[in-house]
């Protein structure tokens, strides 16, 4: 059993990543507490990788406020810490008339909601600046701020910077029980029992059954399966913008995207599940996906599939984030955080602090919050091996082992290496793109699984067989 923490937080996704950044500025004794082996495993590693202004968000509900919010914040910090961001814009295109005439009212909610740069695109204009559309489009808003962003890096700069700065992380760690005794809570995982006295509870899809833990339905999680076909980087040239459809009951609906790691994204699906372990794609999901496809852009169909993939999302049977201060018994739940909580994730933080204050945790600030810089993996900032600088100081840079992705030997080593180390094939794909590309990993496999072995001092056969 350890020593009693100020705060524990569950769960170190995106969201319980930057509570612990947050918390890290203050003087306390924090955990972040995760079931994975690594940080970002869960929702946060497959969503559609859009840094979003909040334009659609429903007014005067919380998430719409912390989306808004959450967009200035991540945006500043992502070029403090090296996330890379293209600011590229969106449109949100109409295919029907009942679309068409929905355009009005979603660029006055965009007004609501503190977004006044949403403006209507004519026919001729829209198909001026996406000549590649296909044909029968009506119209569009323009939403110029719409940004794309790696998705993989902010939940990794978030726990790094929270580690840094004093936060223990506990990998490897899922919660089977949560009992408050007197004035302690009492966090039991396999390996360790965690004390604390203030509970943050952010394990997104499980976030409910923490809850029931504690005594707390509020919600229940409701997974909602999302199916995503990435597009080989050739594809690029086709879009130059988000291409957004009117939002539906089952949320934004499907969109075609450029990613700042040189591909074209399509998807994603939407469909209810029960099983919160459901992330295979579906021969249903993408013959729907494809289908969409071919109308909003039909050249993409011609082009080479690189990946596939699906995730889940926390939804609830409530429309907006569900989050929760039981402040007599210092417990606050972050549930309900959907699509948006990439965009939100940094208010997402910043409100769980004051409403931890409320509840009377104490917060004073550090002398010293250390900064980190993440590597960069985005194409269109330079990465190792065109910097001769980088190369000069270290000849592995220059070493190219992944060529699809055109990852160095000097990444890989670093990557196993760093604060919060990769210690698997999986791990090592969201620090450094190794394996994401065309190839996926056919011609690199052995190289990497040998330079990671070698770097971490695992067997090869481990993590070959832990990738199987």
């Amino acid at each position: 059993m350890t020593d009693i923490y100020d705060v524990a937080i569950i769960g170190a996704g995106v969201v319980g990543a930057a509570v612990a950044r947050e918390l890290a500025q203050y003087e306390l004794r924090c955990v972040l507490i995760e079931a994975a082996d690594d940080v970002g495993t869960g929702t946060s590693k497959a969503n559609t990788a859009i840094l979003h202004t909040g334009f659609d968000a429903k007014p005067g509900y919380l998430e719409a406020r912390l989306v808004q919010r959450g967009y200035k914040l991540l945006k500043a910090y992502a070029e403090q810490a090296g996330i890379p961001v293209e600011p590229i814009g969106a449109l949100l295109v109409a295919w029907e008339e009942d679309q068409l005439a929905a355009l009005s009212g979603i660029q006055e909610k965009a007004r609501q909601n503190g977004v006044f740069d949403v403006e209507f695109i004519a026919v001729d204009e829209l198909y001026r600046r996406e000549p590649k559309l296909g044909a029968g489009a009506l119209g569009a808003l323009e939403v110029p701020g719409e940004s794309i962003i790696c998705p993989f890096t902010p939940p990794l700069a978030y726990a790094t910077q929270a580690v840094i700065n004093g936060v223990a992380l506990r990998l490897n760690s899922p919660v089977q029980a949560v009992e408050r005794v007197a004035d302690e809570y009492f966090i039991r995982c396999p390996q360790e029992t965690f004390r604390c006295r203030y509970l943050v509870n952010a394990a997104g899809l499980h976030s409910d059954t923490i809850n029931r833990m504690l005594g707390h339905e509020e919600f229940g999680v409701i997974p909602r399966r999302g199916e995503l076909i990435v597009f080989d980087k050739m594809a690029r040239g086709l879009v130059d913008h988000i291409l957004l459809p009117v939002p539906g009951k089952m949320g934004k609906g499907v969109l075609i995207s450029p990613t700042v790691f040189g591909n074209v994204m399509l998807g994603p699906t939407a469909e209810n599940l029960t099983d919160r372990t459901a992330t295979d794609t579906t021969a249903q999901g993408i013959a729907s996906l494809l289908e969409k496809g071919r109308r909003i852009l039909p050249d993409l169909l011609n082009e080479e599939v690189t990946a596939t993939y699906a995730g889940l999302r926390a939804s609830t049977e409530h429309d907006d984030y569900q989050i929760h201060l039981h402040e007599e018994e210092r417990y606050l739940c972050l549930g309900g955080i959907r699509s948006t909580g990439l965009s939100a994730s940094l208010a997402i933080a910043e409100y769980a602090a004051e409403r931890l204050a409320e509840a009377g945790l104490e917060l004073r600030r550090k002398a010293e919050f250390k900064t980190v810089k993440m590597p960069n993996l985005g194409e269109a900032f330079p990465r190792p091996y065109q910097s001769e600088e980088m190369i000069r100081q270290n000849a592995d840079y220059g070493r190219i082992v992944c060529h699809c992705e055109r990852v160095t030997r000097g990444e890989i080593v670093d990557a196993a290496n760093a604060v919060i180390a990769a210690r698997s094939f999986d791990a090592l794909r969201r620090r450094t793109r190794a394996q994401m590309g065309r190839c996926q990993g056919f011609f690199c496999s052995a190289e990497v699984a040998a330079l990671l072995a070698e770097a971490t001092r695992l067997r090869v056969e481990t993590l070959i067989g832990a990738a199987l």
